[in-house]
């Protein structure tokens, strides 16, 4: 009996001993490696670079004040859309005390000055009517007194453009009405009522009274790196992808690419311009930002691969074809146009060939 218990116990013994060797012996082997395959696709291509900038009206004029004074009155607001003369805002003349007090001192002496010549006007006609000086004589005293009253009108009308920026025979307020200058919509009022405005000058741009554009007519403004604006020209597709409408692409004709480049954080920018094709339904607001694909080629519909499956030797390109499971052969192939994700295969595969995803292998 305890013969039997002891060769049981010596045979466990040996058997545990014998599995435990051959899981390690199996654990200790290397899994085989498995390769995942991927097919061609069609699709379209795209080769392209990419601007980035901003929607903004093509035309867009800044209101300016011919006189300086202060707000009064504000009778637009931003989105309101204007005719051409339509009115904006009305100032009010906080006149020039030496420019007042010359116009004052003009209008005293052209009084004084029409008085003297009535006072010697009536003189000379009593003289007249009695035939003691001659006609010739009396005209050239009535002309003395008309001078003189029309230099009194011009001297009161100067006063009262100084003080008012109208005189009395007018009757226009055209320096104190500030009117806008094109058809469009009012896009910025940057001054309030109150505030003081300056006159655009030979040395000085003025105080902008409003911002008026005409949004019907939107174009995009931006810039490319040097490195692409050498295959751009004029006419150009571009597509925009606006941040605030990403859902929706919008398409633009390239009319524009700068002569010469600005340095930008240590490379060179060009700035281009593009014309939107708008629908009348489309309202595009100033000053969105968008990026703009600049389309140098297209392919359409064309058999495809992910460039990540290429390999090149001696600058050829090939990729690994599957003839049997897990068993691959290279194939040199022909490319086309390629958009930095996928290219266009020209030749050496098929639609039915599998190729061998090298970079992302699997263990069974």
């Amino acid at each position: 009996m305890k013969f039997i218990l002891k060769l049981f116990f010596t045979l466990l013994f040996l058997a545990i001993f014998a599995g435990t060797l051959y899981f390690l012996y199996e654990k200790s082997k290397e899994k085989p490696i498995v390769y995942q395959t991927e097919k061609l696709f069609i699709t379209d291509i795209i080769s392209k670079a990419v601007a980035t900038g901003s929607i903004v009206p093509r035309k867009e004029i800044e209101i300016k004040p011919q006189i300086s004074g202060v707000v009064e009155k504000i009778f637009v607001e931003p989105g309101d859309l204007l005719k051409k003369n339509a009115l904006i805002a009305r100032l009010e003349i906080i006149p020039d005390m030496i420019s007042l007090n010359n116009a004052e001192t003009r209008l005293n002496q052209a009084r004084i000055s029409l008085k003297n010549a009535e006072t010697e006007l009536a003189r000379r006609k009593k003289l007249y009517a009695k035939k003691i000086i001659t006609e010739a004589e009396y005209i050239q005293y009535e002309t003395t007194y008309s001078s003189a009253l029309e230099e009194v009108k011009a001297a009161d009308s100067n006063l009262q453009l100084i003080k008012k920026g109208t005189s009395r025979q007018s009757k226009e307020t055209t320096n104190t009405l500030i009117r806008s200058t094109i058809n469009g919509m009012v896009l910025d009022i940057p001054v309030e009522e109150g505030d003081s405005v300056i006159e655009a000058n030979a040395f000085n741009a003025g105080t902008t009274i409003a911002s008026v554009a005409d949004m019907q007519e939107m174009i995009f403004k931006g810039r490319v790196d040097e490195s692409e604006v050498g295959k751009m020209d004029v006419g150009m597709e571009l597509i925009l992808t606006i941040g605030a409408l990403a859902d929706e692409k919008f398409h633009a004709a390239l009319e524009y690419i700068a002569p010469k480049g600005k340095e930008d954080q240590g490379t060179v920018q060009f700035e281009i311009r593009a014309a939107l094709e708008l629908k009348k339904s489309q309202f595009l607001r100033a000053g969105y930002s968008a990026n703009a694909d600049i389309v140098f080629e297209r392919r359409e519909a064309v058999m495809a691969v992910k460039e990540s499956l290429l390999q090149f030797d001696n600058g050829n390109a090939f990729v690994e074809v599957a003839t049997a499971p897990q068993v691959f052969e290279k194939r040199e192939v022909g490319l086309g146009l390629s958009d930095g994700i996928n290219v266009e295969i020209l030749s050496g595969l098929s639609r039915t060939d599998r190729i061998k995803v090298w970079d992302r292998p699997k263990r069974r």
